[in-house]
């Protein structure tokens, strides 16, 4: 089974230390490179380019507004992500993408958990990624490694599937709670090194964006519950009620 072709999306602003470090470990498997810059003040968009990814500006400002813009310009058959700070091990995407495609999922989430080296992640960090992970896990009755990590691979066709609304922070867990609501059979968390940041941390308040992921995460299990609940109008109210991990019967 041949590989499919790979597009590699990256969000970024002002990581002109970051963005270097990232784009020289890409591999050669890779198909096309898209930095996705919301408007850096530094040398970001010049060193992107000059390291072969394609550059795309988006003015409004959003974590998940960024990758959603990459999303849209990938041509591949397989979307991959990573931060642009040079902590993520992108040069392993061909085995991911290997993963993915043997086993036939729809989306692989790159666990951080439990990390290799532990100088890579702050403790609080470290602490509040083990506790969205488990907070996830009891939600959802599955065991997520790491919701919260950077590193995906997905099928590009599996987008048209989910319905993505967020377009900040909690966009990382969105993607992976609605990738798992959906076809739950189709997710899978393959487990990869964790490194140092290279440049600057961006001014994120760990406990407030915590608490922000938290609330949301417990609304979009409402949500999946309540999807899951909807009758399919074309039966009897008595009939099967169908819903995320439940066949309709015949």
């Amino acid at each position: 089974m041949s590989r499919p072709t790979i597009s590699l999306v990256i969000p970024a602003l002002n990581e002109e230390r970051g963005i270097v470090a990232t784009l020289k470990r890409v591999p050669k498997e890779v198909t096309e490179v898209i930095v996705v810059d919301g408007g850096s003040k530094d040398r970001t968009v010049e060193l992107a380019e000059a390291n072969g990814a394609r550059v795309v500006v988006e003015k409004l400002r959003g974590y998940g507004l960024a990758y959603k813009r990459g999303f849209a310009e990938a041509k591949s058959e397989v979307i991959v992500t990573s931060d642009a700070d040079g902590t993520y091990p992108i040069e392993l995407f061909p085995y991911v993408v290997d993963y993915l495609v043997k086993r036939d999922l729809s989306f692989v989430n790159c666990s951080r958990l439990p990390l290799v080296d532990s100088k890579a992640m702050r403790l609080w960090n470290r602490i509040g990624n083990v506790g969205l992970s488990l907070a996830a896990t009891l939600l959802y009755a599955h065991p997520f490694r790491d919701i919260s990590s950077g590193m995906w691979a997905f099928r590009k066709e599996f987008l048209q599937k989910l319905e993505l609304h967020t377009n900040g922070w909690c966009f990382s867990n969105e993607i992976k709670l609605e990738a798992y609501a959906v076809n739950p059979a189709g997710f899978a968390e393959f487990v990869i090194p964790f490194e140092e940041r290279v440049g600057d941390t961006h001014n994120v308040t760990i406990w407030a964006t915590g608490v922000e992921v938290l609330g949301f995460m417990a609304y979009q299990r409402v949500q999946h519950f309540m999807r899951g609940r909807i009758v399919d109008k074309s039966r009897t109210l008595a009939g099967p009620i169908e819903g995320p991990g439940r066949k309709p019967e015949a």
